[in-house]
């Protein structure tokens, strides 16, 4: 497999005017599923064409520098042999050019519906390959396959085994097998995710290659990947599975950390790293939510508040202990090593984070009501920032679950869930929000005020132009003899 997605990455760079590219997209989560049905599909379809100048390339939909938080991504891909460096990521390669040249055919994987920011691709859209509900209009030249499988590779699979099964060795056997099994849960039937298509594509995988390792082995050793933040840095950490939520003045993040709190809290420089990881994205507080599991498999669920604004943390804070839909039975726990946070061990740990963003919502919209903006904020808002030095406004770093949340908390909707699809503006008091056609927003500070206005630099800013009777005769005057040169050129003529 290596020697066609060597000359792909090279080539995706390089674009020979000779050659036509056509790109296996993956959809924005770049989860498991997703990035191994783009590889596996743009394998055969590399292996089964009769074109010379088309290559094929798959392209995983995010940027280099985040795919490190996909870890069972990563640790999948060591164990097939397949190196990173050889694979194209989504800012590596430019599809509008390619567009515009004429050079670009599309194939969905893992998705059937482009976001608005690629929509001016669709008309080069050739085939989709989703296990989603089909939200695409039909169209005569896009092939669709869409059904409601476990997994998109259990579809691809069926493809390649249908089509080509001669192509098929351990590796690529692999990739399908056991993408399957763990978007499948171990294909458990309690777990509701399995379907009698993807235990047949999975069966009929593993009586071709019998050397395949068990199911439970596999999927054990994904889980444990998906979970092990042990490379990751501190930023990488938090934004591996992140929610944010926007109000009129505040941005606060919603972390997952998958380690015991005290392990975290014992990060070396950890207050320098949270603070740096504040400013970088632009939040004023930061809510880490840890699980950890018990031998029994029990969860153990912990809770970190951390804001330099100590009202801001105290406030927060405060709502949390004092939740009751759901209550969430917060003990405190002492937390030495930093001063800006506070600490607790969680009882209800059936309170996920799912549950308690409605809480943080509601806290948010209730401080928007009581407090509003200040004076200094309306007055210049692009220089506006609290006693922390954080910027009051925040953009949205949601790169691992596809939700995003917007004013005072509402989510914003997007295709397959993925961050800034449909973003709406409300308008936020003392900024100017434009939208643009990608769907993220530009903030800017207030558009140039109109030449008509009283204000400086005005024609009109010392008042109203002086009138007298004389002027007033004079001027019509001046109108009456060009309406008498105009009548007498008319009977002239």
């Amino acid at each position: 497999m290596q020697h066609l997605l060597r000359p792909g990455k090279s080539l995706c760079v390089n674009k020979p005017e000779a050659l036509d590219f056509h790109v296996v997209l993956g959809n924005e989560a770049c989860d498991l599923d997703s990035m191994a049905s783009a590889i596996t599909l743009a394998y055969y379809l590399a292996k089964t064409t009769s074109s010379q100048n088309l290559l094929y390339i798959p392209v995983l939909n995010i940027q280099r520098e985040d795919f490190p938080l996909r870890t069972e991504s990563t640790y999948f891909l060591k164990q097939n042999g397949i190196p990173e460096e050889q694979l194209t990521f989504r800012d590596e390669i430019d599809l509008q050019t390619l567009y515009e040249s004429g050079h670009l055919l599309l194939t969905l994987v893992d998705h059937n519906v482009l976001p608005r920011g690629d929509s001016y691709l669709d008309d080069v859209v050739a085939e989709v390959i989703d296990h989603r509900h089909l939200e695409r209009p039909a169209a005569l030249n896009c092939k669709v396959t869409s059904e409601l499988v476990g997994s998109c590779a259990t579809l691809v699979a069926e493809k390649i085994i249908r089509g080509a099964p001669e192509i098929l060795d351990l590796q690529l056997a692999s990739l399908l097998r056991d993408t399957i099994v763990f978007d499948c849960i171990n294909m458990a039937p309690a777990a509701g995710k399995v379907t009698p298509k993807d235990t047949e594509n999975v069966t009929a995988l593993e009586s071709m290659f019998p050397s395949l390792p068990p199911r439970g082995a596999v999927f054990h050793s994904l889980q444990k990947a998906k979970f092990d933040v042990s490379g990751l840095t501190i930023d990488q950490m938090l934004r591996k599975d992140l929610k944010v939520l926007v109000s009129r003045d505040i941005s606060l993040a919603i972390s997952a950390l998958y380690m015991t709190l005290e392990n975290f809290m014992q990060t070396e420089n950890l207050e320098s790293d949270l603070r740096s990881f504040c400013q970088r994205h632009r939040y004023n507080v930061l809510v880490a939510m840890a699980i950890t599991f018990t031998s029994h498999n029990e969860p153990v669920r912990q809770m970190a508040v951390y804001s330099q604004r100590e009202e801001l943390r105290h406030g927060v804070c405060k709502v949390l202990e004092q939740a009751t839909c759901p209550p969430l039975d917060l003990t405190s726990i002492p937390c030495s090593p930093c001063n800006n946070t506070a600490t607790y061990r969680q009882g209800n740990t059936a309170a996920s984070s799912k549950k308690v963003l409605p809480i943080l919502k509601d806290f948010l919209r209730k401080r928007d009501l009581e407090a509003p903006l200040s004076m200094h904020s309306l007055e210049n808002p692009e220089k506006s920032k609290d006693q922390s030095g954080f910027r009051e406004q925040a953009t949205n770093d949601n790169l691992d679950d596809g939700e995003l949340f917007g004013d005072c908390g509402e989510q914003l909707e997007g295709q397959d869930g993925c961050a800034g699809d449909d973003v709406r503006s409300k308008g936020f008091i003392g900024i100017y929000r434009k939208q643009l056609d990608d769907g993220f927003e530009d903030e800017r500070s207030f558009p140039p005020t109109p030449m008509n206005s009283l204000v400086e630099g005005c024609p009109l800013d010392r008042g109203l132009p002086i009138f007298t009777a004389e002027a007033i005769l004079e001027r019509f005057s001046h109108i009456t003899a060009v309406d008498v040169e105009s009548q007498s050129g008319g009977e002239k003529k």
